[in-house]
């Protein structure tokens, strides 16, 4: 195995020997140590034996699928992070991805700085608490006072109702993450919920309204189509924003 004492490990798990060997050799001039594996049931026993940082999994694959692989790394590999490779269009396999552990995922075709940008991103919250534990959030022009309840944007406080408050603070504290409908209904209005598409989406479009310069153009509360939605901080560069951002 490669020594990755000073470069972030990354395990990249394709069945195609072309498109792997082009991301090892794109990923190494990124900074990654990188390693290999050609299969799905591959992925899980390198994972067990080695520790990896990172882990692109390619969704498609003969043998065990990508998602299967991911449900079992991410039982024994908790801190792993692990971005799934999609096919565009098929919002299901982003759902199954997003609920059998993933940390993200980029759909085909991608540019490499946008595939860096996101492995990069979830590293950095895979090691930190990405400052969630803290009663201060802070993105671009908002502040949200955890502890008091309090929110402001450009300093002036803005009137919140409990539901919205909460829902603000789920969203900032998993800046980055791509957040179901059903994890959201359930993080929020508890574990009954999970169908109500419609109620959640009429609270994002009033969290918009009180926090976005433009609502129909979100900086903020991004939507990730047929999947959920992101919280963004537009003046973060490292944040990334997701392949599609169209408001919903």
């Amino acid at each position: 195995m490669t020594s990755v004492q000073q470069r972030t490990s990354i395990l990249v798990v394709d069945d195609e020997t072309s498109l792997r060997q082009a991301l090892r050799g794109s990923l190494a001039a990124s900074g990654f140590a990188v390693e290999e594996a050609r299969t799905g049931e591959e992925a899980v026993e390198f994972a067990r034996e080695h520790s990896f940082d990172l882990v692109l999994l390619d969704i498609n694959m003969r043998g065990i699928s990508g998602v299967e692989a991911c449900r079992r790394i991410r039982g024994f590999a908790p801190q792993t992070g692990i971005v799934m490779v999609t096919v565009r269009d098929s919002e299901d396999d982003k759902v199954r991805a997003l609920e059998a552990g993933a940390d993200d995922y980029i759909t085909k075709p991608f540019l490499l700085r946008e595939l860096v940008a996101r492995l990069r991103a979830v590293l950095r919250r895979t090691h930190s608490d990405n400052g969630a534990s803290g009663s201060i959030l802070r993105a671009g022009n908002l502040e949200l006072d955890v502890e008091r309840h309090i929110l402001r944007r450009e300093g002036q406080e803005i009137h919140l109702s409990p539901k919205e408050f909460e829902l603000l603070a789920f969203l900032m504290k998993n800046r980055d993450v791509p957040l179901t409908h059903i994890k959201l209904l359930r993080a929020i209005w508890g574990a009954e919920y999970g169908n109500e598409l419609e109620y959640l989406r009429s609270y994002i479009r009033m969290l918009r309204k009180k926090i976005e310069n433009d609502p129909a153009k979100p900086d903020y509360i991004l939507t990730e189509p047929w999947v959920g939605y992101r919280f963004h901080n537009p003046s973060d560069p490292d944040s990334p924003k997701p392949q599609s951002d169209e408001s919903g």
